[in-house]
């Protein structure tokens, strides 16, 4: 990415949109905006935007819906912005493949931090292809850095951009044990305590996508308390 990221803003409220547009514009964001849920599947395509903040509630479908939809062919970061604040709303948005989550209302600062986060891990991301290997190898498992791709065996994966990042962290300590607050430090960035039910939720799913014996794990292994470890798998096995 170079220079300042383009950041598409889906908000059907025009005194809220404004409040985020302006925040954006005193810190020099590029942005565009969409007031559905239409209008803004249409412009990630013709606008190419490396960030969206997403609405829930719009007019013409549920937010959730979008982040579905993108989804199935693209992997641009995603920021929900929602007055819905009950868990379940949360982790209905992070399962669909959202990958961060501010509530309503919320401070031009908090709304910043989120955006830095993310602009951090995309430049880690990009970063990353050059000083590591292009290829990670754990018995079935190859992850791909140069083309973003996981397979298990010949199969390809689909992993959300979040779910992603968090295998890459377990793969790079393959063996070792990552703590929950090493774990959302590294991937969050400007984590907070309410983040950890949302790791719990990623990894869940993460692992659900890449172990095929359910009732064992196989490639991630929880520390009940403390986090997460990455099992290094006998290549004769």
């Amino acid at each position: 990415m170079n220079g300042k990221p383009n950041i598409l803003v889906v908000e059907d409220d025009p005194p809220i949109r404004n409040l985020i547009t302006t925040t954006l514009e005193t810190q020099n964001y590029k942005y565009i905006t969409a007031a559905s849920g239409g209008k803004a599947l249409f412009a990630v395509t013709s606008g190419k935007p490396d960030i969206i903040l997403l609405d829930l509630g719009l007019p013409d479908m549920d937010g959730v819906e979008v982040i579905k939809k993108l989804r199935s062919w693209s992997v641009i970061p995603i920021i929900v912005i929602s007055a819905r604040s009950d868990d379940k709303d949360k982790i209905q948005a992070l399962d669909a493949g959202a990958d961060d989550y501010l509530t309503k209302p919320f401070s031009v600062e908090e709304l910043l931090a989120r955006l830095r986060s993310t602009l951090r891990r995309i430049q880690y991301l990009e970063a990353r292809g050059t000083v590591e290997e292009s290829v990670f190898h754990n018995g079935d498992l190859t992850i791909d850095y140069t083309s973003a791709t996981v397979k298990l065996g010949e199969r390809e994966i689909h992993l959300m951009p979040m779910e992603y990042n968090l295998l890459c962290l377990l793969a790079k300590n393959v063996g070792k044990v990552l703590t929950h607050h090493y774990i959302l430090d590294k991937v969050w960035t400007n984590a907070l305590e309410s983040d950890l039910s949302s790791l719990r939720v990623y990894m869940a799913s993460l692992r659900k996508k890449i172990e095929k014996d359910k009732t064992e794990s196989k490639y991630i292994q929880t520390h009940i308390g403390i986090g997460y470890r990455m099992i290094k798998i006998d290549s004769d096995k």
